[in-house]
């Protein structure tokens, strides 16, 4: 879901000159910037991911009902994978990995999934890209078409869709947007942050 709507805000910026989506199925989706690289295995991109700029690393799987072996595998083993390759063939990129509030940087919490994400965390801070920085998210409202591929996830933003302004006023630190995120993600690979880690909070306002 945040990869759609990053993708969605790298189209409709004049400044992005062009892109590449790497996805495991066709997207169906048509703009003369756009190109997709579809891949079965994202551990070798090769030659197809050379001279860009920014990674926006959207990647990703939810922990319910999965051992922590297999959400490692996912969610630390194939990003690391991926980061190590772009960083070695584009020590200049900026990548910005999404990961998600309440992620352990100590990687000693009980929280299983809370754990791995700080693990992959530390682990992308410390690769020599030319910048790194770790956009940490909390509930996101889909916009402009934007849709979960996860049914419940669905359901859930459907039924939330009403209360959304509510939301926004009473827990406005928590609550963002998919465009925000997709825009703030583009201005920081551009323009820097002052903070490596960005909470919820600060993606919003820089999304604004």
């Amino acid at each position: 879901m945040v990869g759609q709507g990053a993708l969605r805000e790298c189209l409709v910026d004049a400044e992005v000159e062009g892109v590449l989506s790497v996805v495991r199925a066709p997207t169906g989706r048509s703009d003369p910037k756009l190109r997709e690289l579809v891949r079965d295995d994202f551990h070798d991109l090769g030659a197809e991911v050379d001279g860009y700029d920014a990674c926006l690393f959207c990647a990703g799987v939810s922990s319910a009902g999965m051992k922590e072996a297999d959400y490692h595998r996912v969610t630390y083993d194939l990003t690391l994978d991926v980061a190590r390759a772009l960083a070695a063939r584009n020590p200049q990129m900026t990548f910005i990995y999404v990961s998600g509030a309440g992620t352990d940087a100590t990687e000693k919490g009980s929280s299983m999934w809370a754990r791995v994400k700080g693990k992959t965390e530390n682990a992308l801070l410390a690769l020599p890209f030319k910048a790194a920085y770790m956009f940490r998210p909390a509930f996101i409202q889909p916009r402009h078409g934007v849709r979960s591929r996860t049914r419940w996830y669905r359901i859930f933003y459907l039924v939330t869709a009403p209360l959304f302004p509510l939301l926004r006023w009473v827990a406005r630190r928590w609550v963002t947007t998919s465009d925000r995120v997709g825009r703030a993600m583009l201005r920081v690979a551009r323009d820097g942050a002052p903070r490596r880690i960005l909470e919820n909070a600060e993606i919003d306002a820089i999304g604004a």
